[in-house]
């Protein structure tokens, strides 16, 4: 259902390389490049992440209860995501953890333009 879902960043090579290095385990990659936006995603089948520099060249600002969810697939991963999220420049939104007993186990960071993310397994 979900193409794809774009989020404004300031830089975008280091935006690129941010998203790039941290899905990598998911089999993402840059799929498509036009210069002020880039879609990163395994396929162009499925669901990707868009990286932009805003159309009205104004500064890019994360919405206010907006998130970008990734489910890598299990608990250790989450873990693993959050961790290299950090190591490559975002903050911590949130540490991994059991949000909701036996349902929910997520962590939250904001890359380096302050698009926030979770990281998530349920169950």
């Amino acid at each position: 259902m979900i193409g794809y879902v774009t989020i404004g960043v300031s830089n975008m090579e280091q935006a690129k390389n941010f998203y790039t290095t941290l899905l990598a385990p998911l089999g993402a990659s840059v799929l498509m490049d036009a210069g002020r936006i880039a879609f990163i995603g395994k396929d162009m089948a499925s669901p990707m992440l868009a990286v932009c520099i805003p159309h009205n060249e104004q500064a890019p600002a994360p919405g206010n209860g907006n998130m970008l969810a990734i489910g890598p697939g299990s608990k250790e991963k989450v873990d693993e995501f959050y961790h290299k999220a950090i190591e490559l420049g975002a903050s911590c939104e949130g540490e991994p953890g059991q949000r909701i007993p036996d349902m929910f186990y997520g962590a939250y960071v904001r890359d380096t333009d302050g698009n926030k993310l979770c990281f998530y397994q349920f169950g």
